[in-house]
């Protein structure tokens, strides 16, 4: 008979000495083999499963090399996280204060940016190396608030001994992401630790909430920049005949011309001025333009690109990748894209929309859910995806490639077909075609 987990929140709000206690005898039991008489949480369980086979000590207080001030500066200055600050400020600085908690903000590669509070907290937090430029990425320090709530792109709290290393057992952190609401990428996550005593089972709540403010600021400055780009679009399509449309520099459209409106043009990471074949446009010109691009389409047709590489060797980074003879291009998934081309992958004959119901959510009737997320799909994807029913174009060599492990196969997803993956998938980092 398994063990049910143990409600962590629940017995610490009563009583947080006795929940480290029976915490440290459930981690030193799973750790060593064994069954312990209250299960792990499984966001826990899975992180430590995930730090065991990548090799991260348990006993070892391991710190990489700090980021130098001068690389911080760069970071800071080029992170979208420093136009959130006053939003995570208000919302978290002033109580965690009060509760003897610290604020720490790290970008996606878990670097940290950020760091205010508390003095006599921040003190306790250099002696565990949670300091400027530290790397607190999970398989680098092990399971925290920082690193495992990137991994599985989901608020975390980690309590006690629930930290896989045990020089971090003292501490009590609650970390959140921070996703860019343009396409879903992971910014950054945003963290307010201090000493196990002063955990509280409403923090989790608090700082996801938080977060969710941070996100939804990240949006309104978005339109902000959309429409002041929009002013400076208006006269030069005005003056060109053929397809065109203007676009920031993420892709997403401030005026289109001669051509019906198209939400988000998919652009390569580094795009440079010339003649580029785009994704759903074909071959374009491209021009810079103050803030954003012009692109103005060409008429003749351009063949489709001929390789597709779905990349998920990498907990928490899936990408995509096209190439053919007109060009490439690379982006990075949201957690659900990721989930729904991998199915897509698996199943090259096609997936209705009730069949991705199923196994996303065990529910054929979301079918609505699933179509919004294949229609957005679809606008980067273009001609490489067909529907009625979903699939990859027949003719397209789809390649994907799959973490060493595959327990490690989209730790981010609850989804039972991804469930079921994890248990079946082949492993070695090969390429599944």
């Amino acid at each position: 008979m398994v063990n049910p987990p143990m409600n962590v929140a629940r017995l610490a709000a009563v009583d947080a000495m006795q929940a480290a206690r029976l915490l440290s005898e459930v981690r030193d039991a799973t750790l060593a083999g064994q069954r312990a008489r209250i299960a792990p949480r499984p966001v826990i369980e899975q992180s430590w499963g995930r730090m065991l086979r990548s090799g991260v000590d348990p006993d070892r207080d391991f710190r990489s090399g700090l980021l130098s001030c001068d690389e911080v500066r760069r970071r800071r200055e080029e992170s979208p996280l420093r136009h959130v600050l006053p939003v995570l400020r208000q919302g978290l600085l002033s109580v965690a204060d009060a509760a003897q908690h610290i604020m720490v903000v790290a970008d996606a590669d878990g670097r940290v940016l950020w760091r205010e509070g508390a003095s006599p907290v921040l003190r306790k937090a250099d002696g565990l190396g949670f300091e400027l430029g530290a790397d607190w990425r999970e398989d680098v320090v092990g399971t925290n608030g920082v690193g495992t709530a990137a991994v599985v792109r989901r608020p975390v709290q980690v309590f006690a001994s629930e930290h896989f290393v045990r020089s971090h057992t003292s501490w009590t952190c609650t970390g959140a992401p921070i996703t860019d609401p343009r396409d879903g990428r992971l910014i950054g996550v945003v963290d307010v630790s201090g000493p196990l005593e002063t955990m509280h089972p409403a923090t989790l709540a608090w700082v996801d909430s938080v977060a969710k403010l941070a996100e939804a600021r990240l949006r309104e400055l978005h339109r902000d920049s959309l429409e002041r780009l929009r002013a400076v679009a208006a006269p030069v399509l005005a003056r060109l005949a053929g397809r065109a449309l203007v676009v920031d520099r993420d892709g997403w459209s401030a005026a289109v011309s001669g051509m019906p409106y198209v939400r988000r043009v998919a652009l390569p990471k580094s795009l440079a001025p010339g003649r580029r074949w785009l994704p759903g446009l074909g071959s374009c010109a491209v021009e810079p333009l103050a803030g954003g691009w012009l692109l103005r389409v060409a008429e003749e047709p351009a063949g489709a690109p001929a390789r597709i590489v779905l990349d998920l060797a990498r907990p928490g980074r899936a990408a995509l990748t096209v190439s053919g003879a007109a060009g490439s291009w690379s982006r990075e998934l949201s957690p659900r894209h990721a989930e729904l081309l991998y199915l897509l992958a698996l199943h090259r004959s096609g997936r209705s929309a009730a069949a991705l119901a199923e196994d996303l959510f065990g529910d054929p009737s979301r079918r609505v859910t699933v179509r919004a997320e294949m229609s957005r799909i679809r606008r980067y994807c273009g001609e490489l995806l067909q529907h009625r029913p979903y699939r990859f174009r027949e003719d397209a060599e789809v390649e994907m490639l799959l973490p060493d492990d595959p327990r490690d196969l989209l730790p981010f997803s609850t989804a039972p077909a991804i469930a079921r993956g994890r248990t079946a998938a082949p492993g070695g980092g090969r390429g599944v075609r």
